[in-house]
């Protein structure tokens, strides 16, 4: 296990998504700006065509100003200086265009670059979360982190801090060249800024508080939808379809609502600024036109003045458009940065230790007092303690909700225990790196994933490392490789999400075969054999047989058929190992076991499968009805 570490610390090391944030950021904009960093040189050039295009376009004005007091004004019949004018005019503005082009593909590029970089790093982050995490918070609800919320901090890159760069640097050099034409008209016009800062201010917290409720609206309007498109046939069994409408109307209704208050608010916010841009060129021309009357004023700079002053509130007006996105985005920085404060409840160990090779590990695993809940709950295991001998197939019985689950996730470390602890060759789960403890155990469920892409795929889960004639012979030894060879494209058919094109036996032997090319140490069957058919569950029997040779098995069972055969069977009763032995020896001690047997023995899927076993039916009838008379 000595160079798997090592090839762990290297993978960890390796990784390039930007580091968790901190704390000590004061605000969602300098945690953004964090992530320029690695642009710097691409936000560099977006500066630079940034300047190159306001010079080029506020030059413009004064070129029109200069040919009408130098030239126009005082009749002047040369026509060359004005062709002059002119020409430069007309390459100002193709220079523009030019570097208005740039900035905006620079900036496109910096700000998708950065958005992959943070969407990668939520993911890799939900991705690490233990199962806790996943408890408390709906995958609809994730989904939105990862899409919605991250599109939002897509815009702000990409439209609000372009606004802040180009309209605030406009802002400026409008107010040099207004104070240059006639400081006495320029500060007339500086009257409105307090009242645009007054304006930003009273909106400012009633504006958050509009797209804080917009946003979390859609979270659980989108987490009801994911919800019920995974349960939407049990929706239509049950005959839900009209309550579960509903309540999507109702979430629905709050979006509607949520969204038509956020668009008054914007219109209330621009149309202020709009007529405060309105009422300062209505000033300009009143105090301008007087002093051009008079002769203390030339046309030309009322000209430029009055272009000016229009080009002034415009960029005020665009970067109060961009007021929406920015809140948008805020919000956004504060539910993924939530994200970011989860810590994992299961935690890599503070110091990885150097053991033996994967291949070396036999597989014996020890239970020592192990105490767990669920959260702050009543335990759900008390003081349990089991051992368990390499190789061995270690059968698992109980009602529901005595511990059977949660006692395998505490051996694949979904969850740590609260006291006791777990030893797998005598090291503890806790000190192994999880990516390490999850290649010695693999886990087959009830309901196996699979994903969207090919057979191959599916089986060796995109491990490039697994080849393809690996893959077709694990699916030979589990019993798979004639089915898969029947289907259109064999082995290259492509499956949809869930495996929906496949029975559920067919599924589970793909699970099985995953088992085979992963080779793990200790398999984990979590009710692998609930959901199928006699002919199935023979056909998983099988296959059992095959993937359980030289590994410790845990086998986890309500068909108590799929368990007979097993090295030990453990009885759960709340928490604890009320029971322990062989199939034979749990029968003659008429306990839970018998209980258990006598409950189960009745239903269909326990007579088919007692009759695939042939003699062995009769004989253990006839055992079971002799402890009755003995009772009796």
């Amino acid at each position: 296990m000595a160079q798997a570490i090592k090839n762990w610390q290297l993978d960890s090391k390796t990784d390039r998504s930007v580091p968790a944030p901190k704390a000590s950021y004061s605000s969602a904009f300098r945690i953004l700006l964090g992530y320029t960093r690695p642009y710097r040189l691409t936000f560099l050039g977006v500066f630079a065509c940034i300047l190159l295009a306001i010079s080029a376009d506020l030059l413009q004005p004064y070129l029109v100003k200069i040919a009408i007091d130098d030239h126009l004004m005082k009749g002047s019949k040369e026509y060359a200086p004005v062709l002059a004018i002119a020409g430069i005019y007309l390459v100002l503005s193709a220079g523009n265009l030019l570097f208005t082009y740039l900035q905006n593909n620079l900036i496109q590029r910096a700000g998708q670059g950065i958005v992959a970089d943070i969407r990668k790093q939520v993911f890799g982050h939900i991705a690490k979360q233990s199962m806790s995490f996943f408890d408390r918070i709906p995958s609809g609800s994730l989904i939105t982190y990862v899409s919605s919320d991250t599109e939002s901090l897509n815009q702000f890159f990409n439209q609000v801090l372009l606004s802040l760069l180009r309209d605030g640097l406009t802002l400026a050099f409008i107010l040099v060249l207004m104070f240059q034409l006639d400081p006495e008209l320029a500060l007339y016009c500086m009257i409105l800024l307090p009242v645009i800062a007054l304006i930003a201010v009273l909106f400012r917290g009633y504006m958050r508080q509009t797209y804080q409720l917009a946003r979390t609206n859609l979270s659980r309007l989108i987490a009801f939808c994911a919800e019920n498109l995974a349960g939407m046939g049990l929706i239509q069994v049950f005959h839900q379809e009209r309550e579960q409408r509903r309540r999507f109307l109702e979430r629905n209704r709050a979006y509607y609502k949520a969204n038509l208050r956020e668009i008054r608010t914007n219109v209330m916010f621009n149309r202020t600024f709009d007529i405060l841009g309105n009422l300062s060129v209505a000033m300009v021309t009143w105090f301008g036109g007087r002093a051009v009357l008079g002769h203390d004023l030339e046309f030309g700079v009322l000209y430029a003045f009055i272009t000016y002053i229009r080009q002034f509130f415009q960029p005020i007006t665009t970067i109060t458009q961009q007021w929406n996105t920015l809140q948008s985005a805020t919000v956004s920085v504060n539910r993924i940065w939530d994200i970011f404060a989860q810590e994992p409840e299961v935690r890599e160990p503070a110091r990885l230790e150097a053991t033996k090779e994967l291949d070396l590990f036999r597989g014996g695993i020890d239970f020592n007092q192990i105490t767990f809940g669920y959260g702050n709950g009543e335990p759900i295991i008390r003081g349990l303690d089991l051992h368990v001998r390499p190789g061995e197939m270690i059968g698992v019985a109980g009602t529901t909700g005595a511990g059977k689950s949660s006692l395998i996730s505490l051996l694949c470390r979904f969850y740590d225990v609260r006291s006791g602890s777990i030893l797998i060759d005598g090291a503890d789960v806790r000190d192994i790196p999880q990516a390490v403890l999850h290649r010695l155990i693999g886990l087959v469920q009830q309901e196996p994933y699979l994903y969207h892409g090919s057979i191959v795929d599916n089986v060796r889960l995109f491990d490039a490392s697994i080849t393809r004639e690996q893959v077709e012979e694990a699916c030979r030894l589990v019993g798979a490789d004639e089915r898969i060879r029947l289907m259109p494209d064999g082995y290259d058919t492509m499956l949809s999400e869930r495996g929906s094109g496949l029975s559920a036996g067919e599924r589970q032997l793909l699970s099985f075969a995953r088992i085979i090319v992963f080779r793990p140490k200790v398999l984990i069957l979590d009710e692998a054999t609930a959901n199928l058919d006699s002919q199935s569950e023979q056909l998983i029997q099988h296959a059992l047989s095959v993937v359980s040779q030289g590994r410790t098995t845990f086998v986890i069972a309500h068909r108590l058929s799929t368990i007979r055969n097993a090295d030990r069977i453990l009885v759960m009763n709340r928490g604890v190992i009320a029971e322990e032995g062989t199939h034979e020896e749990l029968l003659e001690q008429c306990g839970y076991y018998y209980e258990l047997y006598n409950q189960t023995k009745g239903q269909r899927g326990l007579q088919e499968s007692d009759e695939l076993q042939g003699p062995q039916k009769t004989d253990e009838a006839a055992a079971i009805n002799a402890k009755e008379e003995a009772k009796a």
